[in-house]
């Protein structure tokens, strides 16, 4: 599964949503579901101060730990959970996570720990797939989801991505929904966007 999940979210289309947030991130950065080290090379050098990256066991560190050896960027990675970070209150200017929402089993407490880790006024980017406006996409969505959990270790289809990051106190800035054209919907919607801590 490690593998997997690293060729298929390193997949071009994959990339060019990415290339929408990730060089937005400044200053000391954290980055929740580091994952396979995927966004190392969308960060802004001159913006970026530090980058430290948090993710589970799940099999993907030890290919993070290769790909920060290969960049320039000063970055450290955490192997924790999201859920319940270690770092203090308040040790970062951006929070970026990517294709990662979908699967953290408690993502409201996730949400919650980049608020609290956030700087005043410190910024969440956010690049993931979720709920479709569509309707008739939505209730595909929700009848594939117990099927798909199972399949894509935990990946949710459905989450409605704005809402749960309103829900843990942020005000977007910026957000956009869109799908990746015909025939990806169901996985394609895309919840891509800016949200400032409150």
């Amino acid at each position: 599964m490690p593998i997997g999940v690293h060729l298929i979210c390193g997949l071009p289309v994959v990339t060019r949503q990415r290339a929408r947030v990730v060089p937005l991130a400044s200053g000391d950065v954290v980055e929740i579901g580091f994952g396979s080290g995927l966004n190392l090379p969308h960060y802004d050098r001159a913006n970026v101060r530090s980058l430290i990256g948090i993710n589970p066991d799940d099999g993907l560190p030890h290919l993070a730990r290769r790909a920060i050896a290969r960049q320039d960027l000063p970055a450290e990675l955490l192997v924790e959970s999201a859920e319940a970070m270690s770092l203090s209150s308040g040790v970062a200017d951006t929070v970026v996570v990517t294709y990662s929402l979908c699967s953290i089993p408690d993502v409201l407490s996730a949400l919650a720990e980049a608020h609290r880790i956030l700087r005043p006024h410190g910024r969440l980017l956010f690049c993931e797939h979720g709920l479709s406006p569509k309707a008739h996409i939505a209730r595909l969505q929700h009848w594939c989801n117990a099927p798909w959990r199972a399949l894509a270790a935990g990946c949710h289809l459905d989450r409605d991505t704005g809402s749960l990051i309103r829900l843990a106190g942020f005000e977007m800035e910026r957000y956009d929904i869109y799908d990746l054209g015909f025939g990806t919907r169901i996985l394609g919607t895309h919840h891509v966007g800016v949200a400032r801590k409150r």
